[in-house]
C-alpha cells in the first residue's frame, strides 16, 4: 500500500513539473495587492506572497525555477529594494523551484526544520537540492520576523499537508498566507507519506481560523484569494467528508467500496470540489488511507 502511495506523489509533484512546463512560454504573473506593501502574486504553481517596504523584499514561495525571472521581474515593479527574506511554506517544488534563483539575488531563506530535512533528501530525479537553495534559517515550532513595519508571525502546523508548514501571518495588514493547507475551491493534496494527515490538515485550517477576522486577506496555496467565509466553508467541507468516510471505515467498508461511493462526497462533488487534480475518487481514498491508519 505504502508503494502505491509513494507512486501517488511521484505522479502528482511530475504532473505539477510537467503542466508547469508545459504553461512556462504562456505563463503570466498576475499581480493583486492586498494593501499599501503586501501583494499576491500568481503564475504557475503555489501563490506568492510578497512585501515591500524600506526594510526590503520578503517573499512567500517562488514557484518553479523557470519562472524566477518573471517573478522577479514583478517584484522589480512593486519594489527597487533587495530581496531580504524568503519563506518556504514546505517542501514542494511548484514552491520552492526558485530557491537557488531566489538566494543568489540575496534573499536568506528560511523554512520549518522539516523543509530542510525533506530538501537534503535526494529528489524524484535523483538529484540532492543545491546548497544554494537549502534554507539558512530554520525553526521548531514558531518565528517572528519584524519587516516593513509590522510583525510577521511564522507559525508551524504539524502532519497537515506535510510535516513542515508553515502559515504566515502579517499582523498590521491582517492579511494570512496558508500555503497549501489550503486549496481554494478544491479538495486539497495531502501528502500522506510526506507526513501529512487529514486531522492533521484539520487543525491547520482551525489554527488559521483562530488569528484571522472578517477582514483578513488570505492567500491560499492554490486558488483565488480568498475571505474568512470561505476558508470556514473548506473546513466544513473537510470535517463533513472526515465524518462521512470515517463512519463508512467503521461500518467496515473496504478502501474500493470507499472510492467507489460517490455518496461520500457528492455534496462537494457538485460544488466542483474534485474538478482539481485531486479528484473524489481520490480525495475518499486519501481519507481513507489517513483516516484507517489511526
Amino acid at each position: 500500500m505504502k508503494s502505491i502511495f509513494k507512486l501517488s506523489v511521484l505522479f502528482f509533484l511530475l504532473t505539477l513539473t510537467i503542466d508547469a512546463q508545459g504553461r512556462f512560454n504562456d505563463v503570466q504573473i498576475e499581480i493583486t495587492k492586498l494593501t499599501d506593501h503586501t501583494y499576491m502574486l500568481e503564475g504557475a504553481g503555489g501563490n506568492i506572497g510578497v512585501s515591500v517596504g524600506d526594510d526590503g523584499v520578503f517573499v512567500i514561495d517562488n514557484q518553479f525555477a523557470p519562472l524566477s525571472n518573471l517573478i522577479l521581474s514583478a517584484i522589480e515593479g512593486l519594489s527597487d529594494k533587495p530581496l531580504k527574506f524568503l519563506v518556504n511554506t514546505h517542501f514542494h517544488g511548484d514552491h520552492t523551484g526558485g530557491n537557488e534563483n531566489m538566494a543568489n539575488e540575496g534573499a536568506t531563506i528560511i523554512a520549518h526544520n522539516n523543509v530542510a530535512k525533506r530538501l537534503k533528501e535526494p529528489q524524484r530525479d535523483g538529484i540532492s537540492t543545491p546548497k544554494a537553495a537549502m534554507p539558512v534559517i530554520t525553526f521548531n515550532d514558531k518565528l517572528n520576523i519584524s519587516i516593513n513595519g509590522e510583525d510577521v508571525a511564522v507559525f508551524h502546523v504539524a502532519n497537515a499537508h506535510t510535516d513542515g508548514d508553515s502559515l504566515l501571518y502579517f499582523t498590521e495588514s491582517n492579511v494570512l498566507h496558508t500555503g497549501d493547507t489550503y486549496f481554494n475551491g478544491r479538495y486539497p493534496y495531502i501528502d500522506l507519506n510526506s507526513g501529512g494527515s487529514v486531522d492533521g490538515y484539520i487543525e491547520a485550517v482551525k489554527h488559521g481560523l483562530m488569528v484571522i477576522d472578517d477582514e483578513t486577506k488570505i492567500i491560499p496555496g492554490h486558488g483565488k484569494l480568498s475571505n474568512r467565509e470561505e476558508y470556514k466553508n473548506f473546513l466544513t467541507m473537510l470535517v463533513t467528508l472526515r465524518n462521512n468516510i470515517q463512519a463508512a471505515i467503521d461500518a467496515g467498508k473496504t478502501e474500493e467500496e470507499i472510492k467507489a461511493d460517490r455518496s461520500l462526497t457528492k455534496t462537494y462533488d457538485d460544488m466542483d470540489y474534485g474538478s482539481g487534480f485531486i479528484n473524489s475518487e481520490r480525495i475518499r481514498s486519501t481519507f481513507y488511507n489517513s483516516l484507517r491508519e489511526k
